[in-house]
């Protein structure tokens, strides 16, 4: 097949995306498909400058949002080598390449693209409207309320009461835990909504439970093995910890009992199908005093060896190549 592998753009993730892109043209190429590297920020890449797009690796603070501004619908829609393609693979993350915008250009240019669909990117992107809905599902998740642009108006009292501290404060459109706050107090969190309301128009405020962190990979139908994710020392499972080597400890297959294992399997499950989710994705879970709470869905979930993702299908038997060829299978297949 022809596969144009969209990656980079000008999200904070762009470094993530960059590398998962790269992950996957390679494991596209062994799988004998004819694969194509065009940056929604760039346009088309070259096999000879492939090689310059991640000269020294994935920051371990996240950036700011990327220099370059992405490329207008309509000079990405001329693209040969994305005009040409039997599918598009999406290793975009966070901005436009998660919330559906560059999907909903892909479904007017009728190529097929991985992943979900509009519908879906938006829904999980937004973080208060996949609560309720999870929640409408009986899918545990943590208490939360949401705070918005223009005036970030919020009752102190019912953020005590309902919520209560500490709690965790991030973005509602945001995804690699950019933005995110453990807040102790009540003079803190003023603090802290005073300086993210300069960069997002809304933010969540969720209960915070201190617990075992877990995430299970969905495939089309199939879940696979759950991954336990230890921070060293302890700590958040933040940014830093996600992208700093050595910081986080990662158990796949996560060591939990038979029950546990089968609801967590369930939950995630009926997550993906709620959120209205398609071909594959990663739903993230804590394990707090016994009880499950899912905490968000992850539609474009990293693609590296070494991603999340990855761990759990190789541990299911399932190489990283073969990985990535059954996912733009399934996109050609529509």
């Amino acid at each position: 097949m022809k596969i144009a592998v969209l990656l980079g753009g000008s999200s904070s993730e762009r470094e993530i995306s960059l590398a998962s892109g790269l992950a996957v043209l390679k494991a596209l190429r062994e799988a004998g498909h004819e694969a194509h590297a065009i940056d929604t920020a760039r346009g088309f890449i070259s096999p000879e400058n492939e090689a310059e797009l991640l000269p020294e690796g994935v920051h371990s603070d996240p950036p700011e949002q990327g220099d370059d501004a992405h490329l207008p619908p309509s000079e990405l829609g001329t693209v040969p080598q994305l005009l040409d393609a039997d599918v598009a693979f999406m290793a975009l993350h966070g901005g436009a390449g998660e919330d559906g915008t560059v999907q909903a250009l892909l479904d007017l240019l009728g190529v097929p693209y991985t992943g979900s669909g509009v519908l879906g990117s938006a829904i999980a992107m937004d973080k208060d409207t996949s609560k309720r809905l999870l929640r409408d599902a009986e899918i545990p998740t943590l208490p939360w309320r949401t705070i918005r642009a223009p005036h970030f108006h919020y009752d102190p009292e019912a953020i005590r009461e309902f919520v209560g501290y500490p709690c965790v404060v991030k973005p509602s459109a945001e995804g690699s835990s950019v933005g995110l706050h453990v807040v102790e107090s009540e003079e803190q969190f003023a603090q802290i909504i005073a300086q993210e309301r300069e960069r997002y128009d809304e933010i969540l405020v969720e209960s915070f439970a201190k617990g075992r962190e877990l995430t299970v990979s969905v495939l089309g139908d199939e879940t696979f093995p759950p991954v336990e994710i230890r921070p060293k020392g302890g700590g958040l499972y933040d940014y830093k910890a996600k992208y700093t080597s050595g910081q986080t400890e990662y158990l796949c297959p996560a060591p939990l009992d038979v029950e546990t294992t089968a609801e967590l399997k369930a939950f995630a499950l009926r997550a993906f199908r709620v959120l209205k989710l398609r071909d594959y994705a990663r739903i993230d879970f804590i394990l707090s005093r016994e009880r499950l709470f899912c905490l968000e869905a992850n539609t474009l979930p990293g693609m590296t060896a070494t991603s999340l993702l990855p761990k759990a299908a190789k541990a299911a038997g399932v190489e990283f190549v073969e990985l990535c060829d059954r996912i733009a299978r399934s996109a050609n297949g529509r």
